[in-house]
């Protein structure tokens, strides 16, 4: 018995964390500017650690927003560190099946 091979459902997975947390990152930005409502900060770590920790590392910088507090500054890196370790263990994983 094969496995099914998921690596696309993993790479939309993760297109689609990236995109959520970049947006909600200018979307937070915006209704700062504007005085509106926020999002909260859990919502803004929930998709970076569902695997979206690039894509709210990049509207982080990109936006200008959260980089002065450092659990988002050193929480966003570590995030994607982990990401990646985890990514390069799992191919390792794998590739011995």
């Amino acid at each position: 018995m094969t496995l099914p091979d998921l690596r696309p459902l993993l790479v939309l997975w993760l297109a689609a964390m990236n995109l959520v947390d970049f947006l909600l990152m200018g979307w937070d930005k915006s209704c700062a500017r504007k005085g509106r409502r926020r999002v909260p900060e859990k919502m803004l770590f929930l998709p970076a650690l569902l695997g979206g920790a690039a894509g709210g590392w990049a509207g982080m910088y990109l936006f200008r927003h959260k980089t002065r507090h450092w659990y988002f500054v050193l929480g966003m890196p570590l995030l994607l560190a982990c990401h990646i370790g985890l990514g390069l263990w799992l191919s390792g994983l794998f590739q011995r099946l």
